[in-house]
Order: C-alpha cells, then sequence, then structure tokens
C-alpha cells in the first residue's frame, strides 16, 4: 500500500489535518484513531495499513498537534478535542465507525460517541484518560501533577536533524519498544524542519504542557470542566459497545483509570495485553490488530 494521503478540514485557525489509508471507498465502513497527547495520525501507521484493507482509515492530528491547529493555551480542554472529532466526522460524512483511541485520544472518541451517537459502531479503547466524577475530590491537583506539568517546558524542542532526534528518542526508554517504522513517521510528521536544517517539535513543549495539565487533573479527580461543565458525567450515556484495553507494563494510574471507564460505561469489557507498555500500538501492532479483529467478530 502507498503512503497515507493528507487531507485536512477547516480554515487555518480551526484546522484539523488528517492522514488517510486507502482510497475512499462508500463499500468500506471507516475507522477512525486517535493518537494519545504529544504524537501525529502516523504513528498508527503499522496498525493503519492493514485495517485498511477492510476500512477507509483515518487518523487525527489532535488539536496542538502536528499540522492541526495550535489555539491558547486554554483551549485544550475534553471537551475541545471531542468536538474537533464530530467536526471530522460531519464533514466527511462517516457513519458506522470503527473508533479506536489511545489515551487522551481515547477520551476523545468516548465523549465524541455521546455527542454523535448514531455514527458509531464500536470503540476500541487503550488506557483512556478518565475521572469519575462521582468521586469526591481532593483538596488540589498534587505537587507532582503540577510538577509533571511544568516539566515538560523543559523538553527539548529543537535538534540538529531529523535524524538527530531518531537517534535521541530511539535512545529514550519510553520509545525503545517502538517498531522503527512507528518511530520514524512521528519524526517525519511530528517536527518542522527549519530552514537551517534543524528540526523543531510541532506539538512544542508549551502547547504539550498546557494539553497535559486537564489531563492530569483528571488522573487525579480534581477536573471540573470549563464553562460547558464536567463532560466526563456524559459516560454513562454512552450506548455503543466499548472494548477497554490495558497493557501489562504501564503505570498504575492507567490501570486505574481503565477501571473508572468500565463501571461508568455501560456497554463495556476489557482486555488487557501482556508484555507490553503504554504505547501498544507503536510496540506491537500485531497485537492490537489481533484484539480489533476479535473485538470486531465478537461484536457482530
Amino acid at each position: 500500500m502507498t503512503d497515507p494521503v493528507r487531507i485536512s478540514i477547516g480554515n487555518a485557525d480551526a484546522r484539523i489535518a488528517l492522514a488517510r489509508w486507502g482510497l475512499e471507498d462508500r463499500a468500506k465502513p471507516p475507522a477512525l484513531l486517535l493518537h494519545g497527547t504529544g504524537f501525529v495520525a502516523e504513528v498508527w501507521d503499522d496498525v493503519a495499513r492493514e485495517l485498511a484493507l477492510r476500512y477507509t482509515v483515518y487518523a487525527l492530528d489532535r488539536r496542538g498537534h502536528g499540522d492541526s491547529h495550535k489555539p491558547a493555551a486554554d483551549h485544550y480542554h475534553f471537551q475541545d478535542f471531542a468536538e474537533d472529532v464530530c467536526r471530522v466526522i460531519e464533514a466527511l460524512d462517516l457513519t458506522s465507525i470503527y473508533g479506536i483511541g489511545h489515551s487522551a485520544g481515547a477520551t476523545d472518541l468516548l465523549l465524541a460517541a455521546k455527542l454523535l451517537p448514531e455514527r458509531f459502531a464500536r470503540l476500541f479503547v487503550i488506557e483512556p484518560t478518565i475521572m469519575d466524577p462521582r468521586a469526591p475530590p481532593p483538596d488540589r491537583t498534587s505537587d507532582f501533577a503540577n510538577g509533571a506539568a511544568q516539566g515538560v517546558l523543559r523538553r527539548q524542542a529543537e535538534f540538529e536533524s531529523a535524524e538527530a532526534a531518531f537517534a535521541r528518542y530511539r535512545a529514550a526508554p519510553a520509545f525503545a519498544a517502538w517498531t522503527e517504522n512507528s518511530l520514524r513517521a512521528y519524526i517525519r510528521h511530528g517536527f518542522a524542519a527549519q530552514e537551517d536544517g534543524r528540526v523543531r517539535l510541532r506539538c512544542t513543549p508549551e502547547i504539550e504542557s498546557a494539553v497535559l495539565l486537564p489531563i492530569l487533573q483528571a488522573m487525579e479527580q480534581v477536573y471540573t470542566g470549563d464553562a460547558r461543565g464536567n463532560p466526563f458525567a456524559w459516560l454513562p450515556e454512552i450506548k455503543c459497545p466499548v472494548r477497554v484495553a490495558t497493557t501489562e507494563k504501564s503505570w498504575p494510574i492507567y490501570k486505574e483509570m481503565a477501571s473508572r471507564a468500565v463501571a461508568l460505561l455501560p456497554a463495556a469489557t476489557e482486555m488487557k495485553f501482556d508484555g507490553v507498555g503504554h504505547s501498544v500500538a507503536q510496540e506491537a501492532p500485531e497485537l492490537v490488530l489481533g484484539a480489533l479483529k476479535a473485538f470486531e467478530a465478537q461484536d457482530r
């Protein structure tokens, strides 16, 4: 299969960029893929190429990431991301969607499925970011969470070349198990070439910090939403089948949030990927493809 095609919807100040694998084919149902914080659409490439044999596959650059728009720091709430997904669905007129999401991108799909319930056939969500709005909140966000959001600001944003960025990320524990194709796709699309040949992160440390703060608040059960309210109260209204997946080697908080999701979603089932970490789709795409196919068959 050829490389994915880049498309976009919306004008420059609200643009959502997408990658599409394969030709648009109304005979194939759509699969809609959402990456986690800091990444881009093409990190799904190993999964998307195989899925494209059965689906028309789309993956988004979430706002603040890749080629999508990058609003001010107070516009990275969970509902903002969900509404972006809905705009894409309506612009492309997608129905019977197989939604597949990772981490905060999985949350985007869950909330979009509440806003546009008739558009989704099923959801496969890998360690979504979830809070339980019924639980009494702590008094404040912990010093750890505040420090994590600030710590992102110290991340190296620019490298002398794409190869230097690849070498740096390949040596980092969080990326050591990624397939070469996944990591090279991230470097190719997650960095912008500069006039002097250097490359710079498209999701800058400042943007990632703004994206991360509501996520950390949700982890710690202190997220209150914005003027529109707290969208996590929507989860019990999601009626389509949902498979909630965890990974053996991820942090305990991811497993805790998955448990919250299962408790809140009326049509949720659980599974675990053994021997892999949080970025399972980039570490072991064959495991994800097998799980996606099994859930599809079970849901029929």
